[in-house]
């Protein structure tokens, strides 16, 4: 039985007829993209969603420019698309476009802080995610929160629930019947979740994403069984690690708004761990999303209220985690000093590293030295960037981006870390106008990408070296690297 094309088939399409989307239009024009462009990259979005019904054209382009109204998942591809194109959030309204109805579980991010509905909801997402998302029609009814509509929601995470505490929702009930869950089988689910942790950091999100939604979907229906109030906050650390993890690993392939419904679930479920620490890691997450984007002022937002929930609580490597999150903020912002600033104090409290005694969380491990560097790093690179491809901020960004290219190529763990940093030293070597320094890197990368899932990378990867080739047409090094970047790199559809 053939695929069904929904955007190929008018009889599956609601049109206007009457006028050209003057909203789309404008987008258009700006984003220098032709409408074959427009169209492949639609068909390979809807791929990595699962939805491989989706087959558009150059026709059908045509069509909605001229006001035809795409069905679902076209007008949320577009969005993220576009969003991406300009490094700021693209509404699906921006483009003139209609948007689904949107389910209690999908629709925004201002969720309930009580324990029962964290359950439901982390419960009905999850399942969700593994039994649609692959045909997707999970990410047709998501769309991306931005400025006070994600901010505010968040900083309830900081004030107590009703009742005067953070109980975890069926504790009181739990602690006088026989717990189901023993306690190697707690122990175990922590393990697990470290092991997923890991393979996330060595091949990329596209490769074990569905079996973290799958854990989760399985700690979900754990949480609504009668269990004591210890069990029940493991359990609850538990779904927030792997909400938090499902999240990036989202993040890692291209999927936003899944991303960010997981991270806002996440938050949820720390609050009823009472874990504050943990909580403040999932903001940084949020934050890294945002900066990615292309809303720092978002991202300093979620970074200042991560930093101001967890000061009595976070360890040094925590603190100096969050503090490069801030720099990276401030330098989005074209804020120099205060981007220095927070270098500083991230470099001071990685140094204070072991002197509390206090023990790291396994969540908090990623953040080496080498993590430090990159993100210092890259905080002065986007300096440069800001400021109008500054060679002062480039050279700055130089020994800093080396040395973590250095420390990562030793490190097997974290293959995707040491990519994304040689895509980094690519990319300083062309705003330095280096284009023969930056070849080398950028090959290694892309050997790299061949061998992990990471959307994440190959689009880092492939906009470094298009502004190559667009600025150095003439220099062989680049000429061969855009040869290499063709037809055999790979597009790295999610796997189930």
């Amino acid at each position: 039985m053939g695929a069904v094309q929904v955007s190929g088939s008018g009889a599956d399409e609601a049109s206007t007829g009457k006028r050209p989307n003057a909203l789309l239009g404008s987008w258009f024009a700006r984003s220098g993209w032709s409408k074959g462009e427009l169209a492949r990259q639609v068909n390979r979005r809807a791929r990595q969603m699962g939805a491989h019904h989706v087959s558009t054209d150059t026709s059908r382009v045509r069509r909605w420019l001229d006001g035809e109204q795409p069905r679902e998942p076209i007008p949320r591809i577009m969005s993220e698309l576009f969003s991406e194109r300009f490094g700021s959030v693209v509404a699906v309204e921006d483009l003139g476009l209609r948007s689904a109805h949107q389910s209690p579980s999908a629709a925004g991010v201002d969720l309930p802080w009580a324990g029962p509905q964290t359950v439901a909801l982390l419960g009905e997402f999850s399942r969700s995610d593994l039994m649609l998302g692959r045909r997707g029609f999970l990410g047709s009814s998501l769309s991306l929160s931005a400025g006070p509509a994600l901010v505010e929601p968040v900083q309830r995470w900081l004030v107590p629930t009703p009742g005067g505490g953070e109980a975890p929702a069926g504790g009181q009930a739990g602690a006088r019947r026989t717990p189901r869950l023993s306690e190697p089988e707690l122990e175990l689910l922590e393990s697990t979740t470290a092991m997923f942790r890991l393979w996330d950091a060595q091949c990329g999100g596209g490769l074990r994403r569905k079996a973290v939604v799958g854990q989760l979907h399985e700690v979900t229906d754990l949480l609504q069984e009668p269990l004591p109030e210890a069990a029940s906050r493991r359990l609850f650390t538990c779904a927030a690690e792997l909400s938090e993890l499902a999240g990036w690993m989202s993040y890692d392939v291209g999927l936003q708004p899944n991303a960010q419904k997981y991270f806002v679930l996440a938050l949820h479920a720390a609050k009823e761990a009472g874990d504050r620490a943990l909580g403040s890691y999932i903001l940084s997450s949020m934050s890294r999303q945002m900066i990615h984007l292309g809303r720092p002022d978002d991202a300093l937002e979620l970074i200042h209220l991560a930093q101001y929930g967890s000061r009595d609580c976070a360890t040094p490597r925590t603190q100096s985690m969050l503090y490069a999150m801030e720099a990276r903020a401030y330098a989005g912002m074209g804020l120099p000093s205060k981007c220095k600033r927070a270098v500083r104090m991230a470099e001071d409290s990685f140094a204070d590293i072991g002197d509390d005694g206090a023990p790291d969380p396994d969540w908090i491990g990623f953040f080496t030295e080498g993590e430090l560097h990159a993100e210092n790093a890259h905080s002065f690179r986007d300096l440069a960037y800001v400021a109008g491809r500054s060679p002062a901020y480039a050279s700055l960004a130089e020994p800093v981006m080396e040395r973590a290219v250095e420390l990562f190529e030793r490190d097997e763990d974290h293959q995707r870390s040491y990519a994304l940093n040689l895509i980094g030293l690519a990319s300083v070597h062309l705003l330095k106008r280096e284009p023969e320094r930056m070849a080398a890197p950028a090959r290694e990368a892309l050997g790299i990408a061949r061998s992990i899932r990471s959307e994440r990378v190959n689009t880092r990867l492939r906009k470094t070296v298009d502004i190559a080739v667009r600025d150095f047409e003439d220099v062989p090094e680049v000429v061969e690297l855009g040869e290499l970047l063709g037809p055999r790199f790979p597009e790295n559809a999610e796997a189930v």
